[in-house]
């Protein structure tokens, strides 16, 4: 697998096992994550993700948080952890999803997540008060645009979707793409290239 280019696939199983784990100190808390070839990121949390946890802050809706395509479970669990509340967890790669579930425990999270290609797995009723994702630029625009589509639907009124993404793969494109869906989009953050959207459903 080159350059990560199917992390987003569904089955690793003819990809050799390499596992690891590394330690992740932010804002005086200690995560330990266990990772594997075959997902996006392996050897440490990448920057967009770290980028994204810098400058997320949730609303104060009572309901969960969602992370579509959580990897192997980093903005999920720390989220989480540093705001006591629930999150919901959805990754298409089989073995991205076992080391979610292998990182709920070690973590001791309340975390939740489900094997799902994009929102498949969630019942239909559930709402979220964000959405937080870190798209899989190398799937395609047409599965970017379909998690922020499905993002809309799923979140409640007054609820927050927040984008992690770089300039050059695609920024702008995105935040037209949430302005029509939205009717709004802010840049909340620049860091580095990478750009932190937030879009808020509302009437």
């Amino acid at each position: 697998m080159k350059d990560n280019l199917h992390y987003y696939s569904e089955n690793q199983d003819n990809l050799e096992s390499n596992p690891t784990e590394f330690i992740f100190n932010f804002k005086e808390h200690t995560f330990k994550f266990h990772s594997d070839d075959g997902v996006f990121s392996k050897n440490y949390i990448d920057y967009g993700t770290f980028v994204m946890l810098k400058t997320f802050i949730p609303n104060d809706i009572n309901l969960p948080i969602l992370d579509m395509g959580a990897g192997y479970g980093p903005i999920g669990i720390v989220v989480s952890k540093l705001y006591n509340k629930k999150t919901i967890m959805c990754e298409i790669n089989t073995r991205a999803y076992e080391l979610i579930l292998k990182n709920i425990e070690e973590n001791k999270s309340d975390s939740i997540a489900y094997h799902s290609n994009l929102f498949d797995a969630l019942d239909n009723e559930q709402k979220f008060s964000s959405i937080i994702t870190n798209p899989p630029i190398r799937a395609g625009k047409d599965v970017v645009f379909k998690i922020y589509e499905g993002s809309y639907e799923r979140l409640v009124e007054g609820g927050e979707l927040w984008v992690v993404i770089q300039k050059k793969q695609g920024a702008p494109s995105s935040k037209e793409k949430l302005i029509s869906l939205f009717g709004n989009c802010e840049i909340i953050n620049k860091d580095k290239g990478y750009y932190i959207l937030k879009s808020i459903k509302t009437n």
